[in-house]
């Protein structure tokens, strides 16, 4: 069986080491452990039902009700999280609010607030740092460290992630409750803080990683959705044991790309980082349009939102775009056979794109942007628009970046010191300090959302 607690009383209460209270930490190096002595590598941190819990925090009266965070308090828009009162319910993060009201009678409707999640973020991430130091921010609700030294042996590690869950109970909140999970790479101490919620705390060492994973589905493992596992299916593989059994090669083979192999290796326990040359593909922003905002002329200015928060993205991280795509989805009415959306609309969809010549300024963008705004179907059947959607593409890192042949090497980077300059504006008085005209109308028409992928500051 996988190494697992729920409850801080399940291992014997032990000090923590000297070393671990001081933060010292001695250059990586060979632990002077007898070689049976099981060992973890990265301790991966884990918030449960995160929004819901930060609105219980500081709402006591939430305390013990279901609760379900949304974008909007309308009944056509999915819920983004779902304290573990409502998950009793069946309520889960993306349950359209309609359905989630049919579930749960009881349930309590709470408008997201991204500043608030974002401070406590904060507070959270120090809180574990007290700790062991914070490698990487992985989402907002998700952070991974790296152990060394002293801290590897299985018994020491587990002791610090006893003293992260009270470390966060204790300085963030008692609402705020988080799993932790051990493993010698990073990805599966992902999957180990999965697999007990809430509030678990499991490692997955090399001697006993086979039998773990096994007790797995395929949809367990981080990567595989819906779409992923009917393409496995569909190629024979049905089960952990189906996916454990093929090769590196094999691996390779099924996905049709290098991830593929990358899983092979992290399933046995390897621990290697990214290759440098690895960076974003894509970037995209989306929302669904409030009633009110449903006109041709709103819908343009909250995409053109949408672009300039992706923009500032892009730039943030030193990303050019080759490729801008622009999606729209239009109401119809509901006597229509037409598909339902993600989001309870009956609708029609319409996408396009048009490749670029690599880019990170807003004119070459909203110029684009524009372009493809005007090339959108018309009619009596497209004049709902209620959502929308701008994606950035083929995205590649400054150092890969060609000057365009067109362009003098001065001229360029004084438009980037211009939009450095305008970035930092807005990333210290907000998002709408320095930005174009046409985007005034959408000012309160596309709030800030949370992105699960990253810690936008900037947004």
């Amino acid at each position: 069986m996988f190494v697992s607690s729920n409850s801080d009383e399940d291992l014997p209460e032990a000090p923590i080491p000297e070393e671990l209270q001081a933060l010292t930490r001695a250059p990586e190096q060979p632990v002077q452990e007898p070689l049976q002595t099981p060992y973890v590598n990265w301790l991966f941190v884990d918030l449960n039902s995160y929004f819901a819990s930060v609105e219980q925090q500081v709402r006591p009266e939430l305390r013990g009700r279901p609760v379900g965070v949304v974008p909007a308090l309308v009944d056509t828009t999915c819920c983004i999280a779902a304290s573990y009162e409502a998950k009793a319910f069946g309520v889960r993060t993306g349950t359209i609010v309609a359905d989630a009201k049919k579930l749960c009678p009881e349930i309590v409707l709470v408008e997201g607030r991204h500043e608030l999640y974002r401070d406590y973020h904060h507070k959270i991430v120090e809180a574990v740092e007290s700790c062991v130091p914070v490698t990487a921010v992985c989402s907002i609700d998700e952070m991974a460290c790296r152990l060394m030294g002293r801290e590897r042996p299985l018994r020491a590690a587990l002791e610090i992630g006893i003293s992260v869950k009270k470390r966060i109970r204790e300085r963030v909140g008692e609402c705020l409750r988080s799993s932790v999970g051990l493993a010698t790479n990073r990805y599966l101490a992902k999957v180990a803080s999965d697999m007990e919620k809430p509030d678990g705390l499991v490692a997955l060492p090399l001697d006993i990683l086979p039998e773990a994973l096994r007790q797995l589905s395929l949809r367990d493992l981080p990567g595989i959705g819906a779409r992923t596992e009917k393409r496995l299916n569909e190629k024979g593989i049905r089960t952990m044991d189906d996916l454990l059994a093929l090769d590196g090669e094999q691996a390779g083979q099924v996905w049709g790309s290098v991830w593929g192999e990358r899983l092979w290796h992290w399933l046995r326990g390897e621990d290697f980082e990214m290759a440098e040359s690895e960076h974003m593909k894509s970037l995209s922003h989306q929302h669904v349009l409030a009633p009110e905002m449903r006109t041709a002329e709103k819908a343009y200015a909250v995409t053109h939102k949408l672009l300039h928060k992706a923009a500032m993205r892009l730039r943030a991280n030193g990303l050019w775009a080759g490729s801008i795509g622009l999606a729209i989805g239009f109401a119809v009415p509901r006597g229509e056979k037409r598909p339902v959306s993600t989001y309870g609309v009956p609708s029609r969809g319409w996408h396009a794109g048009l490749r670029l010549a690599e880019c990170q300024d807003n004119a070459t963008l909203i110029a684009a942007l524009r372009k493809l705004w005007e090339s959108r179907p018309s009619g009596n059947d497209f004049d709902q628009p209620y959502f929308v959607g701008v994606t950035l593409g083929e995205l590649i890192p400054d150092r890969l970046h060609t000057l365009n042949l067109f362009d003098a090497l001065d001229g360029e980077q004084r438009r980037t010191r211009l939009l450095a300059a305008m970035d930092a504006l807005n990333n210290k008085y907000g998002l709408s300090t320095l930005a174009p005209a046409t985007m005034l109308a959408a000012y309160k028409a596309a709030p800030t959302r949370i992105a699960f992928h990253s810690i936008p500051d900037l947004f």
